[in-house]
């Protein structure tokens, strides 16, 4: 045992002093592997402090309460919950029925002796120094203790009084503003002073000002109903503060009037999911990461880890390889002196050990340092606070461990071919007469077929993803094996090369040992990069097929549904002076009520409208049935399918020119915007008649019948009973568009007169714009930034058609496989300068020009780099094609059974092309081994130290 353990600490002692001595080769090999430990350590770090304790979500969401109450908005029915409160359902089962709505009186389930504190948010249009910001506005208590911790402040103080207000730091850096500036509300004239500025540590971008109870959103409100506009949404919420918290019964007890309950001791201690009547309930359940799921993360993690480790391992062995036979004479004095092969082993296996150790600590240490000192930029990046720098020994020490385990790997076959010389090759520098193994070559075409075999299974026969992907790895795993073989093959082609070129090959093929794992690395990472670059290839071309355009190629859309139009002549004008517009077309949109009435209906006093569609002209599919089944259930598989192709079940296409109600009130110049040249479309819109896109929309009176709907509560009501939704129908007659004409999401277009004479209300909604030229970016981004002033919530679209997004990605796989290549061919390089050596000097001495050096070594690169990519090209398509299958067999099975469910009329039949990015190829095998060889050409000297060789 002693023996061992002192021959281990001389080795280790040896290979520490070799490190030092080659100081470039040994930070070459420790930056490899320590990089990913780098960055794995640091995320890592980055993930575990920002998952925050069950405690320190309590403290960010409910501050020093015990709870928080909120209306479940089922009208006060008792109510199931979950544990965190997120989830509740009626605790009655109402079938097909819908859930009953309203509110509920919350401050009733308060229990005696309570503390409570009422928390509302809202949303305003705050004056900033650039303009209008949309805000949310937070009227909470918050200097008192049952907040703390919601809103941490930064500087000043909280609001002490009605016309003081605290904002988020993210607020004021948007705004412009400071503590102690003056800010108020769109059309809200009453002025509110900054005292203060907090953070919320969930959510560092928020937009948020503090104010105290009732100070602000009730007098806002009433103010934008006096002027006709919408009053803003609010929420209420209450922290509650009780001696002894709230357990899980009385959470329960509390759910009977129908308020949820989010309770600081039910989470910390939550119940079992048997003890949780929701998840007993069909639908329901507890949503957590089943036990195969998360096998199958582990797997892919195991295999990705297992991947880069291969990766690094065929870069950093023949870095290895050279330190041992730079090293040759010393580990021969080694056998000389009495050592025996295990000695050399050990010897060349300290090597990596001591690398793998350095770049284990050098690693988590940069992890350590950076990750704490850009812990700031990291919160701001993730948008929330860590809860505390969280550093798990043992994971760090795990990763850590891969960088040792790597290390040794790496080193693994530089070692037994090491200790394989004989001690006189080793003192004489003789290479002796190596020959490649046999039966490997046989193992990897094995492991080839069977690998094909698994992914063809995989995505011809199973529609499991994982069998294609462990498919694909085996077979380049194969191909990996059949390394050596193959560039045995690659040398056969020497014989019609010049001079350079036949020697480079010819060397590469007698030097396998340093070739080969060179050549698998740059192989490993070009068939990654080919096959992410096909199935993104492919992806975009589907994308391609797919993408339907909102409008005409260079059209713009600018739309505001809010406030009554008020913003839209000052939209139009900015569009129309910021971008080349041709011509201009403004749309109105019909509203029920008060003229700031949402197209949904929200507001006190405000309606709805739709177009009826008349009862023959319903899909059988969707009409509605007296007792409230399921339609389609009516119908056989094949009477869906058939149905599918009939035309009242068609939906129309899709674009931006659509309103809710399904009617635009515009004129013809958007028909000519939109390239609609139907004249029959114009004479109807001169006639006062309504120009439908929809057949479902036409009555057999030839007329569109628009339903006015101002009593929302009783067509709620009948909606939920099956019975005519109420309202008045005005009829007007219509013209059907020719079928083949494109309307881009539009239903159907009405004129403002004919509108007006049908007694309908209208209010500006924006314009469509035609184009002289695609505008460019610089003007974009001026239009960008005078509708940011406006402070309205514009719908602004400009169409571009088919924007590509994966060209940024191929480049950087391109890119990266580039380096990868240029990497491992320069690392081979190396070693066949080093075992070259005596050959140049005899080149040297035959009357070689110098060039002979500086060519040969351009081209012992640029083969081995050429070699990998070629059969990195060829092993990369075989997973992106058995993806794609796979992919096409499942989206055509889902395309089989919406059509069966009666919901595929609203699908297009699947299209899954396979595209081969020769682009990229061409990048690959042209660009990244000639760039190869012209880096290493210009960084090899020319002249070396002419010598006599030595006699073999």
């Amino acid at each position: 045992m002693n023996k061992w353990l002192h021959s281990w600490r001389a080795a280790i002692r040896i290979a520490r002093r070799d490190a030092w001595r080659y100081k470039g080769r040994s930070f070459l090999v420790l930056a490899m592997i320590a990089l990913p430990i780098l960055g794995v350590s640091a995320a890592d770090l980055t993930l575990r402090s920002s998952e925050l304790s069950a405690e320190e979500k309590l403290d960010r969401t409910i501050g020093a309460a015990d709870a928080r109450f909120s209306d479940a908005q089922v009208g006060g029915v008792p109510i199931l919950q979950s544990p965190d409160g997120e989830m509740n359902a009626p605790a009655k089962d109402y079938g097909d029925r819908g859930w009953p709505s309203g509110s509920t009186d919350v401050t009733a389930a308060f229990p005696a002796g309570a503390k409570t504190l009422t928390d509302t948010i809202g949303n305003a249009k705050l004056t900033t120094v650039h303009g209008l910001l949309q805000t949310e506005v937070r009227e909470l208590k918050a200097a008192d203790p049952i907040a703390t911790g919601i809103m941490p402040l930064q500087e000043g103080r909280f609001p002490q009084r009605a016309d003081e207000i605290a904002a988020t730091t993210h607020f004021l850096e948007t705004s412009g503003l400071t503590v102690g500036s003056t800010v108020t509300a769109r059309g809200f004239d009453r002025p509110y002073r900054i005292v203060g500025a907090y953070e919320l540590p969930n959510d560092l971008k928020a937009n948020q000002v503090n104010v105290l109870p009732g100070a602000f959103l009730a007098p806002y409100g009433k103010a934008a109903e006096k002027a006709g506009l919408m009053k803003p949404d609010t929420s209420t919420t209450h922290l509650v503060k009780l001696s002894g918290g709230f357990t899980w019964n009385m959470v329960q007890q509390i759910n009977t009037k129908g308020v949820a309950v989010v309770s600081r001791a039910v989470l910390l201690d939550p119940p079992a999911d048997s003890e949780v009547p929701l998840y007993q309930k069909d639908g329901w359940g507890n949503y957590e990461t089943s036990a195969a799921a998360q096998a199958a993360e582990l797997a892919a993690l195991g295999t990705v880890v297992g991947l880069a480790m291969l990766e690094i391992c065929l870069l950093a062995g023949p870095a290895f390889a050279v330190g041992a036979r730079r090293s040759r004479r010393q580990l021969g004095l080694v056998g000389a002196n009495g050592g025996d092969r295990s000695h050399i082993r050990a010897i060349v296996l300290s090597g990596g050990l001591v690398i793998g150790v350095a770049a284990a600590v050098t690693g988590t240490v940069l992890a350590l340092i950076l990750t704490f000192a850009l812990q700031p930029l990291l919160e701001d990046y993730l948008g929330q606070r860590f809860g505390s720098f969280d550093v798990r020994p043992l994971e760090l020490l795990g990763i850590a461990l891969l960088a040792v385990l790597t290390g040794l790997l790496a080193a693994i076959v530089p070692a037994i071919t090491s200790s394989r010389q004989t001690v006189l090759a080793s003192l004489t520098g003789r290479r002796g007469v190596r020959r490649s193994s046999r039966v490997l070559p046989l193992v990897g075409l094995g492991a080839l077929l069977l690998g094909a075999a698994i992914a063809l299974y995989g995505s011809v026969v199973s529609d499991q993803v994982v069998i294609v992907a462990g498919g694909s790895a085996i077979a380049e795993l194969g191909v990996v094996a059949m390394t050596p073989a193959l560039v045995g093959l690659f040398g056969r082609t020497g014989r019609w090369m010049p001079l350079s070129p036949r020697l480079a090959l010819r060397d590469a093929v007698r030097n396998r040992g340093r070739t080969a794992p060179a050549v698998a690395a740059v192989l490993a990472a070009v068939a990654g990069t080919v096959a992410v670059a096909t199935y993104t290839a492919s992806s975009e071309a589907q994308e391609r097929a797919e993408y339907q355009a909102r409008l005409p190629y260079g059209a713009v859309s600018a739309l505001v549904v809010e406030d009554g139009g008020r913003d839209v002549p000052a939209v139009r004008e900015a569009v129309q002076r910021l971008l080349p517009i041709d011509a201009r077309a403004d749309v109105d949109r019909i509203v029920v009520g008060k003229p700031g009435c949402s197209p949904y209906g929200q507001g006190t006093g405000c309606g709805r409208y739709e177009v009826v569609i008349p009862k023959a002209n319903e899909c059988p599919l969707w009409a509605s049935t007296t007792d409230g089944s399921d339609p389609s259930e009516r119908f056989t598989k094949e009477q869906r399918r058939k149905l599918a192709e009939d035309w009242r079940c068609k939906e129309g296409d899709s674009g931006s020119v659509y309103v809710e109600g399904g009617l635009l009130v515009g004129d013809a110049r958007l028909l000519a915007i939109l390239g609609v040249k139907d004249a029959g479309a114009e004479r109807a819109l001169a006639e006062g008649k309504v120009v439908t896109f929809a057949k479902q929309q036409v009555n057999k009176a030839g007329q569109v019948d628009v339903k006015l709907i101002t009593d929302l509560e009783k067509a709620d009501a009948a909606d939920r009973e099956g019975k005519p939704t109420p309202g008045e129908i005005k009829s007007l007659p219509a013209y059907l568009m020719p079928a083949n004409e494109r309307s881009y999401g539009m239903q159907g277009l009405i004129t403002p007169a004919a509108a007006k004479a049908a007694g309908l209300t209208t209010v500006p909604v924006g314009s469509y714009f035609s184009t002289d030229g695609m505008p460019s970016s610089e003007q974009r981004q001026k239009l960008d930034a005078e509708i940011a002033k406006l402070g309205s919530d514009v719908d602004l679209h400009l169409e571009e058609g088919f924007v590509s997004k994966s060209s940024i990605v191929l480049l950087s796989l391109t890119v990266f496989a580039g380096l990868v290549t240029i990497g491992a061919a320069g690392i081979a390089t190396g070693l066949a300068q080093a075992d070259a050596e005596a050959d140049l000097k005899t080149l040297a001495a035959v009357g070689a020009p110098p060039r002979v050096r500086r060519t040969l070594s351009g081209f012992q690169c640029g083969v081995v780099a050429a070699m990998g990519v070629i059969l990195g090209s060829a092993a990369g398509v075989l997973p992106a094609v058995g993806l794609r299958l796979t992919e096409e067999r499942e989206q055509v099975r889902y395309y089989q059974e919406a059509l069966d469910e009666g919901w595929g009329v609203m699908q297009q039949p699947p299209h899954v092309p396979i595209v081969v990015p020769w682009e990229t190829l061409a990048a690959l095998l042209v660009a990244v081994p000639l760039g190869a060889a012209m880096l290493a050409a210009l960084v090899t000297r020319s002249r070396g130290a002419l010598a006599r060789r030595a006699a073999t």
